[in-house]
């Protein structure tokens, strides 16, 4: 059974893990993270409930909440605390009331993961992407179209930042995630784990109607704006979506859902 209990005192040394919480974002928390919300919460109980440290709830949905604590692994703390204490605690109005803290999963080297996926797979690698929302709504796309796993450069956002996390509905705590080390070349990892590269361009002659992926895909995503660099550009198949009057560019999260629909029912 988890561990129930109501906290009265925003300055209970129970609950420090969950104060002052936008604060906190900005500097970390030594391998745990923040999950907000009752969608998110419910995601991460069902995949990954080991790494629910503990919970801080409004009483208030507590019922709405039973069977999501029935998964909780035996002495999980859940804390209650009304409203003003909330607010205190994490330093804003949280209005969904429902917080968690969780646990980074053991980082694993991306050619480790590439390597050890089935043998038709498809992953993302993103390249620079800076923006929580983007990444939020790739791994979004990734869970919604069964992407096998995403790798991220090291000039990406953390994909455990608490609006990351919320944009992405939880996903980012199920789809397997690995960072590159700075200066590890991708287009020798892709090759060397059997995976066929495809860069997005509008300048590609390529259109992603007419692709027929190889059983191994890796689609490069770059941010908006820069997007992929060069050398990464030469070395991979070149793919373009095109737009009506001229228009040139999609929002890369938007552009990961359409590339990943057609991935999932080209190879279906």
């Amino acid at each position: 059974m988890p561990q129930y209990r109501v906290v009265t005192d925003p300055d209970d040394p129970a609950v420090a893990p969950f104060r002052a919480i936008k604060e906190r974002d900005l500097v970390g928390r030594e391998g745990l993270f923040i999950a907000e919300g009752e969608t998110v919460l419910r995601a991460f109980v069902r995949d990954a409930p080991e790494r629910v440290v503990s919970l801080l709830i409004d009483p208030k949905r507590r019922d709405k909440l039973v069977e999501v604590f029935e998964g909780l692994l035996d002495e999980t703390p859940v804390h209650f605390a009304d409203q003003a204490v909330l607010d205190a605690i994490a330093g804003f109005h949280l209005h969904r009331g429902v917080l968690a803290v969780g646990r980074k999963p053991e980082p694993i080297a991306a050619r480790d993961l590439l390597a050890g996926l089935p043998a038709k797979a498809v992953v993302l690698v993103l390249c620079g992407i800076a923006n929580h929302d983007n990444i939020g709504g790739i791994y979004r796309n990734a869970a919604a179209f069964g992407a096998d796993a995403v790798v991220l450069d090291t000039d990406c956002c953390d994909p455990l930042y608490r609006k990351a996390i919320r944009v992405s509905v939880g996903a980012v705590l199920s789809v397997p995630t690995a960072q590159l080390r700075r200066g590890e070349d991708i287009a020798e990892l892709l090759a060397a784990t059997g995976f066929e590269g495809l860069a997005l361009s509008p300048a590609a002659s390529e259109i992603l109607a007419h692709l027929k992926p190889a059983p191994r895909t890796a689609v490069l995503l770059g941010a908006e704006g820069p997007g992929l660099m060069p050398d990464v550009m030469t070395r991979a198949r070149t793919i373009g979506i095109p737009m009506a009057n001229g228009f040139d560019s999609l929002n890369v999260a938007t552009t990961s859902g359409i590339v990943l629909h057609h991935l999932r029912f080209a190879q279906a």
